[in-house]
């Protein structure tokens, strides 16, 4: 082995520039003794089923449990509820949930950003306050203006919210923690002040117009199947030539017949998902389609899983999430990135917020901004992100606040009251964290 394949080791253990890191690997492990590496665990020891079924095993024994358990216990929560109450699994409520989980996943999918680098920002609920009370402000009954003008205003205000907080936290070298803290508190102020601005007496209305109807309003059953069909077109597509490049070049990609599983089980989802939403859920009226908000947080889903899996930007945060040291002497700029990432926060956040104002109808002082970070956080985790940095995907905040949003629905449905609402998600938040820890510690003996 030559002094190019081995590396340079400096002192203090980490890699020197004569061996760049890995940039792809989203996985962490760290020793006692040695600084943090990224690895990555192949995707399948060979290019059979068996030999997939054998690489997920290894995994597990690995600690790297991955999405396995997270949706075997959704799955277990699904079948407890629809045995406690009958309604959990009518079309009413699943399309209601979805409505319901769409907000917690965003805000979800807004703080994967920056627990990818090891960081957390505590202002992002109060950011997407913020953003969704100017959008209401902006397109309210006073200055009535255009609703995406309004909405790109609001995005673009939590958007330089975020890159203000990754610019104290990267130029100061404060800890992210006590800077997001800071405009958490101070960001309360600016709430008040906006929607206090020309007498609104702290709420103003969104009650008509396509800023309800982001959340509450529903495609057509024709168009709803329309996109279910262009979605899941485009993902067989994109699967089976994207599996079949890696398994011409040799490497090892994985087996037809997995890829057809994938593509078979993407299909079934969308299927479910249109039967679901098109059947008629009204009381008094027709009530049927597709919540606009399902493209919109999809659309949100497949963009920034693009942007991390398929960008030289989304490996560089993998890297420096999972050794910032290691990074920078492979050339990665680690301040730009960690700016971009906290812009990324903040936006997604505006459009998590919007969001949620659209589905209260308005904007309003009492929104509970630390709650809504804490579900974020909560829905990140739970769904299987590290919160020491360098691994998870978009997907993860997507399983995990559907977890939470199923668990307040069918808490709400056995008539649980909100202190053990409450309580019971403490105690999920607490058992995906304590699993999270023993998955490392198994990663590191491994």
């Amino acid at each position: 082995m030559t002094e190019e394949e081995r590396g340079v080791t400096d002192q203090s253990g980490t890699v020197g520039t004569d061996a760049a890191p890995p940039l792809t690997g989203d996985v962490v492990v760290e020793g006692e003794d040695l600084a943090p590496a990224i690895v990555e665990v192949p995707e399948s020891s060979g290019r059979s089923v068996s030999g997939v079924l054998k690489g997920a095993l290894e995994k597990v024994r690995s600690g790297q449990s991955g999405l396995v358990p997270i949706l075997l216990g959704l799955v277990a929560l699904v079948i407890f509820f629809q045995t406690k109450n009958s309604l959990f699994l009518s079309v009413g409520n699943l399309s209601n949930l979805l409505t319901q989980a769409s907000y917690l996943v965003t805000f979800g999918f807004a703080e994967i950003w920056v627990l990818l680098l090891g960081e957390i920002d505590l202002s992002a609920g109060y950011n997407g306050a913020i953003a969704g009370a100017v959008v209401a402000v902006l397109a309210g009954i006073y200055h009535r203006y255009p609703w995406w003008l309004a909405i790109i205003c609001g995005l673009a205000v939590s958007t330089c919210i975020g890159a203000l907080v990754g610019t104290l936290v990267i130029r100061l070298r404060i800890p992210s923690f006590i800077v997001s803290l800071a405009f958490l508190l101070g960001l309360q102020g600016v709430l008040l002040k906006i929607l206090n601005f020309d007498n609104y007496q702290g709420s103003v209305s969104t009650s008509s117009g396509p800023l309800l109807d982001l959340v509450n309003g529903n495609l057509s059953p024709a168009a709803g199947w329309i996109l279910v069909a262009i979605g899941v077109g485009g993902f067989a597509i994109l699967t089976v030539l994207s599996d079949a490049r890696r398994r011409r070049s040799g490497s090892e990609g994985v087996p037809f017949g997995v890829t057809l599983f994938k593509v078979l089980a993407v299909a079934a989802g969308g299927v479910a998902l249109a039967l679901v939403c098109n059947a008629n859920r009204g009381v008094i009226v027709h009530l049927s389609g597709i919540p606009f908000c399902v493209p919109i947080v999809l659309g949100i889903l497949i963009l920034w899983q693009f942007l991390l899996k398929r960008t030289r930007f989304g490996r560089n945060i993998y890297a420096i999430g999972g050794n910032a040291e290691a990074a920078r002497r492979a050339g990665v700029n680690n301040g730009m990135n960690r700016l971009a990432a906290f812009a990324l926060t903040g936006f997604t956040a505006g459009a998590a917020g919007i969001l949620y104002t659209s589905r209260l109808g308005g904007s309003s002082t009492s929104v509970d901004g630390g709650q809504l970070v804490l579900l974020a956080v909560a829905a990140a985790v739970i769904g299987g992100v590290s919160l020491f940095g360098g691994r998870g995907k978009m997907v993860h905040a997507l399983v995990g606040g559907m977890i939470i949003a199923i668990i307040y629905n069918g808490m709400g449905l056995i008539g649980l009251d909100a202190a053990t609402q409450d309580i019971v998600i403490g105690l999920v938040l607490l058992a995906a964290v304590s699993v999270e820890a023993i998955s490392r510690r198994s990663a590191v003996r491994a």
